[in-house]
């Protein structure tokens, strides 16, 4: 039979799906696409899994014995009709809605879900709840936090305007002459873009900068990072000492008198206050060189060194996503503004400082600042919320108040949570504790295609359709391509799309022709495309017809020009004032220091972290763990996936370890491991490499969650899911952000029988 190949977008690119006999058999990078993601080739191993959800199913006890019923991640299933799932659904959001109020049913729903804008899973849960009366829901994500809580504060800019306004790559390759990051710029991270894009580009501007002879500098444990590509100075301090390392390098800039008070005077404010923290006047302890090094084990004389430099150069600060993901997260964002402030040379060409390069694709991109189609979601008119990163503190301690940006928030009693298009237990922190918090609900409701761990601890399990069995429209709110969706194969078992489900629900609770507006899938992308045209008409772009853009598979825009983050405010600050209270760059702000967190005060400081190599758990646990993204998926999406399989050692997560803590625990590459600490233990396998630093181990984020016995509290990961291990605690009161970052472990070599990873392996599913 002849193949036909179907266009498609994901987050980690463009493909079309390559279709023989109603199988998909191959995936093919965009025509376009110079660095296409291997992420895609692998997606065609998990469409027909034996992992795949066929059908509507229900545990047994919540059928059997009703809403709250003992043994939620520990029974078999029951499998049901589409009618009676839809049915006992509709009855139980009814019932809790009327009899507790629309803030007991929790819809946080975090993930990134499908590219597509109308299937976008979030997005369909939302507008059907906000019909329904609203929901409680959570706001930042899991990925930026503390940045997105205290960037604001500082700069006036939310940290997704700094995404879309950072000095533009082009801008770096032709200016800049020193790029010092902490953190890195992992190319492996800048493979993805939510909502998907049609080039990888960052690759190729990395080079150019090198051969460009661009020097680049870079604090963190993880060669990968972008050492070898940029040909980088590695230096590894200690996890979570970034912030020590930037008051060392600030230090040496105000005694040498190298620091650009002018431009202080003119742009910022509070640097009078800070200063004194920064000498030691105000508390006897000067944050020199000296002191930086004893904590982070840098050297000093390294670190006054390369502030001349940095003063001597056109100098970018760049800081990862991922070094704010630790205990006091907030500080070390805060403080590389304060260091690029103290050089001068924010808003020059090549200058200054910038959150995130590499961790997603569009960071150093110009944003095409056009309309997208996107699904409107209404209004919500429940204000009840938690930060992203508390849900196991909601469940577990309903009507607790907590501190959050100068604000108390108040947990309600959820009694629902529905989950569309994401896995908390791949995002969330201390699964041990979160399977406890999971219990709390009368009900759990899951959209899954597959039995990962969120389906296996749900009650109602509504089978859902992947990307390539349904039809949408692909794009970000960065990338200047729009793609046709185009459904390649037919829904898998009895799946269904979001759409779909909602509208049978829809239907039952009296909101049908709100929610679907008498559209079929089709119209609705017809409407939304129409609408995108129309919008770009304004704008003089001519984009063609829907048909013809269907049958083209994609449509570009004009490609928009470089940025120079905060190049306006430089040129005149009295016409271009920031979004803060003063208008400037607030190197000590007042509305923060107001709300009186002992943890995160009117400056950035440095906080010992609760775990690190410093502390005294290092005596028991000496290893720092770093649980990064993975090169091979996206965060848990597609582990079953050909990429993601392919790279695992004996069926495990790989786990990566400095040969000289490996031999001092006679491991070696290809063993599998026990890491553990007091909160759980996982298996892994072992890389033995010095890409690492010592006294770090590296595991990935993102393998499913699998538990040897999951009637036991704090049972052996089986598959290597770092979240067993990983603290649940905020970075402060100011952010309540997740702290992956700070968590220690030890390890050793497991001696036992291997176990078999039962991560891809179907729960028991039984008569009703």
């Amino acid at each position: 039979m002849a193949t036909k190949r179907h266009q498609t977008s994901t987050h980690w690119g463009a493909y079309q799906a390559e279709v023989e006999n109603g199988r998909v058999v191959a995936m093919h990078p965009f025509k376009d696409d110079p660095n296409p993601s291997p992420i895609g080739l692998g997606m065609p191993q998990a469409l027909n899994a034996d992992c795949r959800i066929d059908q509507p199913m229900i545990r047994k006890g919540w059928l059997e014995n009703g809403p709250g019923a003992p043994g939620r991640g520990q029974e078999p299933f029951v499998a049901v009709s589409w009618d009676k799932a839809i049915e006992l659904a509709s009855k139980e959001i009814d019932r809790v809605r009327r009899d507790y109020g629309n803030e007991s049913i929790y819809a946080g729903s975090y993930g990134w879900a499908s590219a597509g804008r109308f299937h976008h899973a979030q997005s369909q849960l939302k507008r059907f709840l906000n019909l329904l009366g609203g929901f409680t829901y959570s706001v930042n994500t899991y990925s930026f936090a503390a940045g997105e809580v205290i960037v604001p504060h500082f700069t006036g800019m939310s940290v997704w305007d700094i995404t879309d306004n950072s000095t533009s790559l082009e801008i770096i390759e032709e200016h800049s002459e020193l790029v010092v990051m902490f953190g890195g710029m992992a190319p492996k991270n800048a493979q993805v873009e939510g909502g998907g894009f049609g080039k990888h580009e960052f690759i190729d501007h990395l080079k150019t900068c090198r051969a460009k002879g661009i020097q680049f500098v870079n604090f963190g444990p993880v060669r990968a990072d972008g050492v070898d590509l940029l040909g980088a100075e590695w230096h590894m301090p200690r996890p979570n000492t970034d912030t020590a390392i930037m008051m060392g390098l600030a230090h040496t800039l105000l005694t040498e008198g190298l620091h650009d008070q002018a431009f202080l005077d003119k742009y910022s404010v509070g640097f009078e206050k800070f200063k004194p923290y920064l000498t030691g006047e105000g508390d006897g302890q000067p944050k020199d060189a000296d002191w930086a090094a004893g904590i982070s084990g840098i050297d000093a004389e390294l670190i006054r060194d390369l502030a001349r430099r940095m003063a001597n150069a056109r100098t970018l600060l760049t800081a990862s996503w991922s070094i704010q993901r630790g205990d006091h997260g907030e500080q070390p964002y805060w403080m590389l503004m304060t260091l690029a402030a103290m050089l001068g040379q924010i808003g020059l060409p090549g200058g200054g400082f910038g959150y995130g390069y590499g961790a997603v694709n569009s960071v150093g991109r110009a944003p095409v600042d056009l309309p997208r189609p996107v699904l409107s979601q209404g209004t919500n008119p429940v204000r009840s919320y938690i930060p992203v990163a508390r849900i196991s503190d909601m469940l577990l301690n309903p009507g607790e108040t907590i501190d959050y940006d100068g604000k108390r928030l108040t947990y309600p009693d959820v009694k629902i949570v529905y989950w569309c298009g994401g896995n908390p237990f791949h995002h969330h922190q201390d699964l041990n504790r979160m399977v406890e918090a999971w219990q709390k609900p009368d009900t759990v409701i899951i959209h899954e295609p597959w039995w990962n761990a969120s389906a296996r601890h749900a009650d109602i399990v509504m089978p859902v359709t992947t990307t390539l069995e349904r039809n949408d429209l692909g794009c970000s709110r960065t990338d200047r391509y729009l793609f046709a969706m185009q459904q390649a194969i037919d829904p898998v078992g009895d799946a269904r799309n979001d759409y779909d489900i909602f509208s049978g629900m829809a239907e039952r609770l009296g909101i049908v022709d709100a929610f679907t507006e008498g559209r079929t899938e089709m119209e609705w992308l017809r409407h939304l495309y129409d609408r995108y045209r129309q919008s770009l008409s304004k704008q003089e772009i001519e984009a063609p017809s829907f048909d013809d853009f269907w049958e083209e598979g994609h449509f570009e825009t004009p490609a928009a020009k470089p940025i120079i983050m905060l190049e306006e405010f430089r040129g005149n600050p009295a016409a271009h004032p920031l979004k803060t209270p003063s208008g400037k760059l607030e190197i000590y702000s007042e509305k923060v220091a107001s709300f009186n967190y002992e943890d995160c005060p009117g400056h950035a400081v440095w906080i010992e972290p609760g775990e690190w190599l410093g502390a005294d758990a290092a005596k028991t646990y000496p290893l720092h763990l770093i649980s990064n993204q993975p090169p091979a998926r996206l965060h848990s999406q597609y582990d079953n996936g050909g990429a993601s399989l392919g790279q695992k050692i004996k069926d495990r997560e790989p786990i990566t370890i400095h040969p000289d803590d490996a031999a001092a625990r006679g491991i070696s590459d290809g063993d599998v491991v026990r890491v553990f600490n007091d909160r759980g233990s996982c298996l892994a396998g072992v890389i033995v490499s010095e890409g690492i630093a010592p006294h770090v181990v590296q595991l990935p984020t993102g393998a499913w969650y699998d538990p040897a016995d999951p009637s036991t509290p704090g049972s052996l990961d089986r598959h290597g899911n770092p979240n067993v291990l990983t603290r649940d605690k905020g970075t402060s009161r100011m952010a309540q952000a997740p702290t992956a970052h700070s968590a220690l472990v030890e390890v050793e070599l497991y001696q036992e029988d291997l176990p078999e990873v039962g991560a891809f392996i179907s729960p028991e599913i039984v008569p009703a």
